[in-house]
């Protein structure tokens, strides 16, 4: 199951992680694709105005925040900090952040305990302080989308826990019902504990945990990883015989069975989010395959492991049934690998969500790059730009990065490189089409001046007391070069006069050259990302 060239240790580490489970199919030397293939160098005006682009932040066995357990208060906030700071500098406008890696909580949850991965201990005593309210206010400040990242089954990993209950949290739900809970090998004698999958109970109970963080908190999406049924270790099959005796009634297969479980996860979830939070986002990040085409005409041009079969997991029924909002397929490989060609398989997601009103987001494997017993193509350090490229001439909607460790490594200067070419400008989220919200009142700028540190712009969105228009949440700020008070409305349908976008109602242009003559323009977006319409600009001269 390991790629070539990595210990077992280091593979146990890193697929603890989630959007791993790419790490199935085989790595094998594959010769680099045709030029064709590949999309051209991007100049910046290839730059599109919307597009996704995001840090996974991952905090199972502390691969990036936190980065060790039980750290103290001020070093946890400092460190994340700093993983925004990445996001920043990168033009990136959403974290997507582990929040419940091992049916445990990043918040004061009455459901299950505090996780061990940020306390250090399996007591089930809190931090003394609310981490994930920090998470997403800081995000918020900065405008970034806090993507709340949960693992919906894994009860625990194979260190410590392992498969024994006894070795839980005193306050864990498995300790007072372990007839929830399946012991699955995972190799090496190693073993992992999930939750049921097929008892009802368990997927109310699931989403229960999972609702209380939506309820009670602003985040703005829910995002699942890979991991529903496990990943099917050698001669080992999952323990659920008792249940689907039990709950499998009219299933001619297990199998069939299994995915019926997984697809209701899935619709009620969604069910649940849009009831009580329709601007929330609901996402999954699947394996990057669904099925092959020699097991399924609808399948891609692949030859890999299946999600479909591997995992009990049908996406592309998600997509097309419009359960998610988005979905952001782990397309782990290279362009012109053998057994899973990153360009064929990003095309035949695209061709899955073309007609619907689910975004495609393509998850990038920024951990391959110069990685051990990895293919020639990761060694080259533009082959992540050409993804990127090679995404924006198809129905593709932005990337999300594994992860913000790796990317922030910078191995071969790759990040640099995709940063300059591709992410050159700012970016808007794009608009969640399924909440189409209200019209909103456009800004009025009232204060625009220089100063030493660049150019100061203050405005303000006039108040709607009967509420018939959206509220902003942020704002876009436009640059126009020279006495530009009317641009034309396509001038800003693109990225090259995007300055930024801000959540307050003031700016610092610090990038502002002295003498030169400008013209702002400021939008309104709402919590979704529509945006509204602009007023005439307001000039600086020199």
């Amino acid at each position: 199951m390991s790629p070539s060239g990595i210990s077992r240790r280091r593979l146990a580490a890193i697929a603890a992680a989630a959007p791993l489970g790419a790490l199935l199919v085989p790595e094998i030397a594959a010769a680099p694709a045709a030029a064709e293939e590949a999309a051209p160098a991007a100049t910046p005006t290839d730059v599109p105005k919307r597009e996704l682009r995001a840090l996974w932040i991952a905090s199972v066995v502390n691969i990036d925040w936190p980065k060790a357990p039980h750290l103290d208060e001020e070093t946890l906030k400092a460190d994340y900090r700093g993983w925004l700071d990445l996001a920043e500098r990168l033009n990136h406008n959403a974290v997507v952040v582990q929040i419940r890696p091992t049916a445990d909580a990043f918040w004061p949850s009455p459901y299950e305990p505090w996780s061990e991965w940020l306390t250090g201990a399996r007591d089930g005593v809190g931090p003394g302080w609310d981490p994930l309210a920090f998470l997403v206010e800081e995000a918020h400040a900065r405008n970034l989308e806090f993507h709340a990242w949960f693992n919906p089954y894994r009860v625990s990993m194979p260190t410590g826990a392992a498969g024994d209950v006894t070795k839980l949290a005193p306050n864990h739900p498995v300790r007072e019902h372990p007839e929830w809970a399946v012991a699955y090998p995972v190799g090496n004698a190693a073993t992992r504990l999930y939750y049921n999958p097929g008892i009802p109970a368990v997927r109310e109970f699931v989403q229960t945990a999972i609702m209380d963080a939506v309820l009670n908190y602003d985040i703005d999406g829910v995002h699942f990883d890979d991991y529903f049924y496990p990943y099917p270790a050698s001669g080992q099959d999952f323990g659920d015989e008792a249940t689907f005796a039990e709950y499998g009634a009219g299933w001619a297969t297990k199998a069939d069975w299994r995915r019926n479980n997984i697809n209701l996860l899935v619709s009620e979830m969604s069910e649940k989010i849009r009831a009580a939070k329709p601007w929330v986002k609901f996402g999954v990040s699947p394996f990057g395959i669904w099925r092959n085409k020699a097991a399924d005409p609808l399948g891609s041009d692949t030859n890999g492991t299946q999600s479909y079969d591997a995992n009990f997991a049908d996406t592309r029924t998600w997509v097309k049934e419009g359960w998610l909002d988005y979905i952001v397929p782990q397309v782990y490989w290279n362009i012109g690998f053998a057994v899973a060609d990153y360009a064929k398989l990003v095309s035949w997601w695209s061709d899955v969500v073309t007609g619907t009103d689910v975004q495609l987001y393509i998850g990038q494997a920024d951990y391959k790059i110069s990685a051990a017993g990895q293919p020639a193509a990761w060694f080259d350090p533009e082959e992540m730009s050409r993804h990127i490229a090679y995404n924006r001439g198809l129905n593709v909607s932005g990337s999300i990065h594994f992860s913000a460790k790796d990317v922030l490594a910078n191995r071969l200067g790759a990040t640099d490189l995709y940063a300059a070419e591709r992410y050159s400008r700012p970016a808007l989220v794009p608009a969640l089409a399924r909440y189409a919200g209200k019209p909103m009142l456009p800004p009025v700028i009232t204060q625009l001046r220089r100063e030493t540190a660049g150019v100061r712009l203050k405005w303000h969105t006039p108040a709607d007391d009967k509420g018939p228009f959206a509220d902003t949440v942020a704002y876009a700020v436009y640059r126009f070069d020279g006495f530009v008070p009317l641009p034309d409305p396509s001038m800003m349908d693109t990225a090259a006069y995007l300055l930024a976008t801000v959540r307050g109602e003031e700016f610092v242009d610090a990038t502002a050259v002295a003498g030169q003559a400008y013209t702002y323009v400021v939008r309104g977006l709402d919590r979704v990302w529509h945006e509204s319409a602009a007023l005439p600009g307001r000039v600086i001269w020199r």
